[in-house]
């Protein structure tokens, strides 16, 4: 069953927040924006928290896994849960009890209950889930890759703008308020996690599930399916191959942004010998990116979709990706600072035009259980970065397991040829973009009339008064 009303433009009215559409748009990108800064705020500190816990590599590679495994499990759940219960409660909720282990982790005073905290805070990793899920719901096919990848991109800006703001209040707290560099890095997370709790509240009030209203009110009038079909639609979901390829896909291009958000300061810091603020102002440098990268790569699938139907969709994401596997291996060939930092962000381009590209294609798997494959695809994103995460405790250079990982990358690239669509699915697919497009040019050709419209009235009005004065 086909939610009404969605959105057939993002940018024609980009600022009317009057619109549900539009205004859980900015709504579901600003909580995952906060989500991805309190999951990766640790990440520019951990230079600090090595030191002062005493962690060994090893550790800081446990570490490292540690922060996306769980979150493996709690998109799979969330995806489930959204399709339940609607994004505007699933994100609450998260973002709600996400805070508490946020702002715990600066209770953490050995290596065990870093460990533990930095576990928990994973499943605030989850709200990509229902970043993807909400705006799906609310845009029409014409638009949806766009607006998901924009989604999403800025929600993953936060893991750039943590890599700067993060030692910024480290350094405030020590030389604002004397703490100790002890004191300071948990009394950071704290403010985060704070800020989290605030944002999930922010979205009960501020947002609703679909365009029509929430999923409790569309099931009470029959517009959508009962509860108890949900989850026979999620194992159906879960049958489909093209999901797991999805799965994997994703793992070879979120999993990496995750894997750098990681490790990318403490990888400028101990191989090209720079401070701890210009560690991670480069660090931040990838994932600034997201302001546009990713949008790049949702615009790019809707028009390869325009042009080809959905195999369009899945071609463009092959191009995408096999030009991320390229630029990580040339970066990881990068022994000077100059050179290594322009690589950086030519990978880091091609990293999130492959998520908006992926992204581009997930909202057309499976329409019915939209969560499951959202929440799995999601999954295998941290699936990714967790099996990355391996490579970094082990005995090899950091810049040789970029180069394996880029290696691997290129060759995920050729599993995009095995997304395969129907006939009657591209039919179906092409009938319904042709009309969301009709529908924007109407809206366009009204908007034209309304405003000749209104230019005529001002020109009579103008005539009359220059009458009655003559």
């Amino acid at each position: 069953m086909e939610l009404q009303n969605k959105a057939t433009s993002l940018w024609g009215n980009f600022f009317d927040v009057r619109r549900v559409q539009i205004r859980t748009f900015h709504m579901t990108w600003f909580a995952f924006f906060g989500a991805f800064f309190a999951w990766f705020g640790i990440a520019p500190l951990m230079i600090v928290v090595r030191d002062e816990l005493e962690l060994t590599k090893s550790q800081v590679g446990w570490s490292i896994i540690a922060s996306v495994a769980v979150t493996v499990f709690a998109r799979i759940f969330i995806g489930w849960l959204c399709d339940r219960i609607g994004p505007r409660l699933a994100y609450t909720f998260l973002l709600i009890f996400g805070a508490f282990p946020v702002a715990g982790i600066g209770l953490a005073d050995s290596f065990e209950t870093f460990l533990f905290f930095r576990l928990l805070i994973g499943i605030i990793g989850a709200s990509f889930v229902i970043t993807q899920y909400h705006t799906s719901v609310m845009f029409a096919p014409n638009v949806v890759g766009t607006a998901n990848a924009t989604s999403a991109g800025w929600g993953n800006l936060g893991g750039g703008v943590t890599q700067i703001v993060m030692p910024l209040i480290f350094s405030g707290f020590v030389i604002g308020f004397g703490f100790t560099d002890a004191q300071a890095w948990r009394m950071s997370m704290v403010a985060v996690g704070m800020v989290i709790f605030l944002i999930g509240i922010a979205y009960y009030f501020m947002t609703q599930d679909a365009p029509d209203g929430n999923y409790k009110e569309l099931r009470e009038k029959g517009m959508m399916p009962e509860k108890k079909k949900v989850s026979g639609a999620f194992w159906h979901a879960l049958a489909d191959y093209r999901v797991w390829i999805l799965f994997l896909i994703y793992g070879a291009c979120f999993g990496i942004e995750l894997t750098v958000n990681n490790t990318a300061a403490l990888y400028f810091y101990d191989y090209f010998n720079v401070n701890l603020v210009t560690a991670g102002a480069i660090a931040a440098s990838f994932g600034l990116m997201n302001i546009f990268a990713r949008t790049l790569g949702g615009i790019f699938g809707d028009n390869f979709g325009h042009m080809w139907g959905l195999k369009g969709r899945a071609f463009w994401l092959f191009i995408v990706l096999l030009g991320e596997g390229i630029a990580l291996m040339i970066f990881s060939r990068m022994n000077v600072l100059f050179l290594a930092i322009p690589m950086l962000i030519v990978f880091s381009l091609f990293t999130q035009m492959a998520e908006g590209a992926t992204y581009s294609v997930v909202p057309f798997i499976n329409k019915k259980a939209l969560g499951a494959v959202a929440g799995v695809v999601g999954a295998g994103g941290n699936a990714g970065a967790v099996a990355a995460g391996f490579l970094f405790k082990g005995a090899m250079e950091w810049n040789d397991v970029f180069f394996t990982i880029g290696v691997v990358v290129a060759i995920a690239s050729l599993l995009t040829f095995f997304l395969r669509f129907s006939p009657e699915q591209e039919a179906e697919e092409k009938a319904l973009f042709e009309k969301a497009s009709l529908d924007l040019l109407q809206i366009r050709a009204d908007r034209a009339n309304q405003a000749l419209a209104h230019s005529a009235k001002i020109i009579a009005d103008y005539n009359e008064t220059h009458d009655q004065k003559i």
